[in-house]
């Protein structure tokens, strides 16, 4: 009985709605190309985040392919005045999805949610 509810919760899921064919979330495009391909990329996102959270702390490797960094650079749009416009705001590339697959993320109660332009960088 278990495994029956489990399946239909999957089946009635948006990962498993999205597989299905129905649109996704809606988004602006990433201002490059990614470093994988998208559907990879859907799937393994966050395990590739993980993976380089953790061999930035324990190890100090920086600006790996599947650094946060880098995400926020290509998937930030631009505002009509110019400035990015934050990732995790409404209608936002990371806020668009986590919100169309019901995920709560943490990441950018740290983290920088727009790229660092060139005047601001050291």
């Amino acid at each position: 009985m278990l495994a029956l509810l489990l399946g239909l919760a999957f089946v009635a899921s948006p990962v498993a709605t999205a597989q299905a064919g129905e649109a996704g979330p809606s988004f602006p495009k990433a201002q490059g190309s990614c470093v994988d391909d998208p559907a990879t990329m859907r799937r393994h996102h966050f395990d590739f985040l993980t993976h380089q959270r953790d061999d930035t702390l324990r190890a100090g490797i920086r600006g790996a392919k599947y650094s946060l960094k880098e995400c926020v650079t290509c998937h930030a749009s631009t505002a009509a005045n110019g400035k990015p416009v934050p990732v995790n705001a409404p209608g936002q590339f990371c806020q668009s999805c986590h919100a169309y697959a019901a995920v709560t993320i943490d990441c950018f109660s740290c983290h920088a949610t727009t790229p660092q332009t060139a005047e601001a960088k050291p």
